[in-house]
């Protein structure tokens, strides 16, 4: 029995500057709402190289020491596994521009709960702030076709 399978891995960047985080308004209908910036991995493309790719893309900012704080995964079809790798820094420069992604805001912590956020996000946030978490996994409940986010 073959260990492979297929993957498709992202990243996402928790970019941070005293109490407020930029995130991206997204438009594309299969996940709305307010998240961190990222995008997919190019294939033999480093994790860090990526992330700091298309958060360039998407935001105009250049980010500089980005830490990996998680992993974010899930079943797609085909049983293909998605990974988000999940990442964080305080450390930019650069001029903020909005992309066909959708628009970049700062927005302050305390006002998330007011905000129309991306699925998954507050999990998201929980795994790039708790030192004692670090991965986030879609699985199933023990009732038929049930899931919820398992967070470690």
């Amino acid at each position: 029995m073959s260990r492979s399978e297929m993957v498709t891995v992202t990243a996402s960047c928790m970019i941070y500057q005293e109490n407020k985080i930029l995130l991206q308004d997204r438009v594309k209908p299969s996940w709305r709402g307010l998240t961190f910036p990222g995008g997919h991995i190019e294939k033999e493309e480093s994790f860090v190289v990526g992330i700091k790719r298309e958060v360039f893309e998407e935001t105009g900012l250049t980010i500089h020491n980005p830490r990996i704080c998680g992993i974010k995964q899930f079943q797609i079809e085909n049983n293909e596994r998605y990974i988000v790798v999940l990442f964080k820094t305080n450390e930019f420069e650069g001029e903020i521009v909005s992309s066909d992604e959708g628009e970049m805001i700062w927005v302050e912590r305390e006002k998330l709960h007011e905000c129309k956020v991306a699925t998954s996000f507050f999990e998201m946030l929980k795994i790039c702030d708790e030192e004692n978490l670090n991965e986030m996994i879609y699985e199933p409940l023990d009732t038929a076709n049930q899931f919820e986010w398992v967070l470690r």
